[in-house]
This record gives C-alpha cells, sequence and structure tokens, in this order.
C-alpha cells in the first residue's frame, strides 16, 4: 500500500478554476486622452503673403458682384477665400456643410474709418453669418471673471490698453459695434469667433519661465504708469497703436518668443475654424469675418492650408504643464503672484492719487 502510494504523485492543474497560487494581476495600463500627432498647428511660411493667394479671386468676384467694394480689395483690405481653396472637411464631420464663400475684411481697432468699411461690405454681401474677432471674457461683468494664474498679466494688459485708447481719444473695436449693428439691421447672425481669452491667456502664461512671468507684468505696469506725453501720439491712428489688447500681445512677442504660438498662431488657427468649421457656420452660403489687419495673413493661411486633422478640442485643452505641477508649486506661485500684484496695484494707486492731486 506504502508503495503504491508514493509510486502516485500529487500534482496540480495550474488550469483549475481555483488554482491554489494565482499570480497578481499587471497593473492597469494608464489612459491618456485621444490625439492625433499628426494635428498641429502651422504659422505661416515666412514667404507666405495671403494678397498673393487670393487676390485674383477677390478681384473677380468684387469686379462682377460688389464693384462698389474694389477700393477695399485693391488695398488687401478685403479678400475673398472661397470653398474650393478649403482643406478637407474631417472625416469625423461627414454631415458638416462648410460655407462657399468667405469674404474677410481687415481692420484697424482705432480707426473710424474700419467702422464705416465693415458696414459698407455687410450691406452689399449681405452675409448670412458675421464672425467677429472677439472673445467671450468681452461681454461679461468684471464681477463675474473667474480668477486664474494668468489674472495679473490679464488687469494689467487690459489696464494698458484703456490706457492707449484714453490717449487717442477713441474707445477700440468701433468696428465690432458697426457688424453688430449692421447684423441686427440685416437679420444675420453674429458669432464671437476668438478662443475665450481665459483659455489664451492660461496657455500663454504657461509658456512663460519664472522670470519672464515677472518681467512681463513689470514691463505692462509701467507702460500704465507712464505719462501720456512718452507714447507716440502721432502714431496712435495707425494700426500699429490700434489699442488691441492682442496688438499689444503681439508686441510684447518680440521680447518673449514663447508667446507666439499661443497668442497669435493658435488664435489665428482658431478664428479660421469659426470661420469655416464652427456650427454657427454649416451650411452658410456667404460668410463675413471681421478681423485686425495683423490676422488676416495667419487666418488666410489657416483656411487654405489645413489638412482636416485638427479639432477645435486641439486648440482649447491645457498645456501638459498646467496638470503636472503639484500643489505645493501652484500654492507658492499663487502665494507669488498674489503678492507681486497687491504690490504693483498700490504703486499705481499712488502714482494715480499724485496725478489726480497734482493736474
Amino acid at each position: 500500500m506504502k508503495a503504491a502510494i508514493a509510486a502516485s504523485p500529487i500534482t496540480f492543474h495550474l488550469a483549475s478554476p481555483f488554482p491554489l497560487f494565482r499570480s497578481p494581476p499587471p497593473p492597469p495600463l494608464r489612459s491618456w486622452p485621444p490625439r492625433n500627432p499628426k494635428a498641429s498647428i502651422r504659422p505661416p511660411p515666412s514667404g507666405f503673403d495671403y494678397k498673393a493667394e487670393v487676390m485674383q479671386d477677390s478681384r473677380a468676384a468684387a469686379a462682377a458682384a460688389h464693384p462698389e467694394l474694389m477700393d477695399l480689395v485693391e488695398d488687401g483690405s478685403l479678400v475673398l477665400v472661397e470653398k474650393g481653396r478649403f482643406g478637407p472637411v474631417p472625416s469625423w464631420r461627414t454631415e458638416f456643410v462648410e460655407p462657399e464663400a468667405i469674404w474677410l475684411i481687415g481692420t484697424s481697432h482705432l480707426s473710424e474709418k474700419s467702422a464705416s468699411d465693415v458696414e459698407r461690405v455687410a450691406r452689399a454681401v449681405r452675409p448670412d453669418n458675421v464672425v467677429v474677432e472677439l472673445f467671450l471674457w468681452s461681454h461679461q461683468p468684471q464681477h463675474k471673471l473667474r480668477w486664474t494664474k494668468c489674472s495679473c498679466f490679464a488687469l494689467a494688459a487690459s489696464c494698458f490698453s484703456s490706457k492707449l485708447s484714453s490717449d487717442a481719444n477713441r474707445s477700440f473695436g468701433d468696428e465690432f459695434r458697426a457688424a453688430r449693428k449692421v447684423s441686427e439691421e440685416l437679420g444675420v447672425q453674429i458669432v464671437l469667433g476668438d478662443r475665450p481669452i481665459e483659455i489664451t491667456l492660461e496657455r500663454a502664461w504657461s509658456s512663460l519661465t519664472w522670470s519672464q512671468k515677472v518681467r512681463l507684468v513689470l514691463s505692462l505696469f509701467r507702460g500704465i504708469s507712464s505719462s501720456s506725453s512718452e507714447l507716440p501720439k502721432s502714431n496712435m491712428k495707425d494700426q500699429e497703436m490700434d489699442g488691441s489688447p492682442y496688438k499689444l500681445y503681439e508686441s510684447l512677442s518680440v521680447s518673449y518668443p514663447s508667446l507666439l504660438q499661443p497668442l497669435i498662431h493658435e488664435r489665428d488657427t482658431y478664428l479660421a475654424w469659426s470661420l469655416k468649421r464652427s456650427k454657427a457656420v454649416n451650411k452658410s452660403r456667404k460668410v463675413l469675418g471681421v478681423i485686425g489687419k495683423g490676422h488676416m495673413n495667419g487666418v488666410v493661411y489657416a483656411l487654405i492650408s489645413d489638412l482636416g486633422d485638427l479639432r477645435f478640442r486641439d486648440l482649447v485643452r491645457k498645456t501638459s504643464g498646467e496638470s503636472n505641477s503639484g500643489w505645493l508649486s501652484n500654492f507658492l506661485e499663487s502665494l507669488v503672484r498674489d503678492t507681486l500684484l497687491g504690490f504693483l496695484l498700490w504703486i499705481l494707486y499712488e502714482q494715480l492719487m499724485n496725478t489726480f492731486q497734482h493736474p
């Protein structure tokens, strides 16, 4: 009996539904949001000229249908981008129908002529939609604005642009008011086509180093506190000093190259997408875009060069640097930011009080 038992070894079937030993399960794979590696936001190449690209079509269309607008076409303020020049419609939006034609008028935000030009073009073209270079915060009360990491930057830039407008004796954006007025008269939908400013400023703020952030805010407050006599009044009505907050940002991009992508190139692409790929313009026949002259080159390039691989969410999601920072880093950044803002506002208050007491 003992020999028989010894000759029958005890075995365990590892494939049994109840194994005695089970290896630990592999760690779960970390899921990442789907991204298209081919999607990119490309600035116009150095040799790109929007006038050379679309001037011939613009002249022909204006001569045939709107000869009264030829002066604007000839000076490059008004161009036409037809549907045949657009990139392919993305595969995930097969039901979407892009506009047949997009008219773009480039404006100067402190120019009275730009306001009348916008009204002229809208009445002549009779578009289905008017897309303007405005963002959501333009229509929100100040007390409802969300406090973010970039609020110091936004507040300083807003004060500086208001100072420019005051010194020029004009409020910037008269062409947008004209666009709204004529749109209401014509029964046309008006669309806010610019990216929400809090997203733009968050992405711009995240692109800077700590030293650049401090230097930038100091530069903005120096501009606010400078006397009006120090500003180039002779150029106040030119497009280089058009009073737009983003015109200031474009100038700052020379000193801070990392700002070019979030403040200019991404916004040009967002404006182009609002003009041809937003829900508001679906199945439209004609769309009129009212944008600053400085955006004409980038917007036209974005309209005709895309490959159909970019989504709106590629332009609005947070940058990787924003989500990876820890709570201690965020706390220290908030502490320094608030201290710096309070100190600078105190200096500004003192200077304003001295101005009122000694005019």
